[in-house]
């Protein structure tokens, strides 16, 4: 009798929400990604960072020491480092605030270097989808290719791979749904995250 083909693992996808508003324009885009990942079988889990306690980093360096365990700063950050490890993809999603990524997800990326430190590999082989939206009509006038690059130049350091990037221009909550172009991307974006 043949074996069964062993099924795969489903792909685990981190949602980072860094917006302060729960159903804004990113958190949006983010959910649409997510469910081009979810149409493909991936769990996801999602995280709002403006209901985290998550303290800046203190460039105490303690992470980068050869005996480090990771970030000192014990707060919300500790169980979500678990969920950014344990993860296969994350999506990050951030309003456009002052001409470069909201100060929640700022926080967040910057808590992260304790991921690169101490010969830990948490972002080698990772794929990322960024969804961000801005009120300017322009993604160079509103500071969108700001938060752009830097995650493009923070990612490609660390050794993760971004897999796409969805971003559109919207004021009131949840108005970029009506962006029908946009939603189809960016599911086809969550499709090609977990994509093998």
């Amino acid at each position: 009798m043949a074996k069964k083909k062993k099924e795969a693992e489903p792909r685990n996808v981190l949602v980072v929400l860094g917006s302060p508003r729960r159903k804004g324009n990113s958190a949006v885009l983010a959910e649409r990604i997510a469910k081009g990942a979810r149409s493909r079988g991936a769990k996801v889990k999602t995280v709002f960072l403006q209901d985290l306690n998550i303290a800046p980093c203190r460039a105490c360096l303690a992470c980068q020491k050869p005996e480090a365990q990771g970030c000192v700063l014990r707060d919300d950050m500790q169980p979500l480092y678990r969920d950014l490890k344990e993860s296969d993809a994350w999506i990050l999603a951030s309003p456009v605030y002052w001409f470069t990524m909201s100060a929640q997800l700022k926080i967040f990326m910057d808590r992260c270097f304790a991921l690169a430190g101490a010969g830990n590999q948490a972002f080698q082989g990772k794929k990322i989808a960024i969804a961000m939206s801005f009120g300017d009509r322009d993604p160079f006038n509103s500071g969108c290719v700001n938060a752009l690059r830097t995650f493009q130049d923070a990612y490609r350091y660390a050794g993760a791979e971004i897999v796409g990037a969805v971003y559109g221009s919207a004021m009131l909550a949840g108005e970029i749904s009506k962006n029908r172009e946009l939603m189809k991307e960016a599911e086809e974006i969550g499709a090609a995250l977990v994509a093998d």
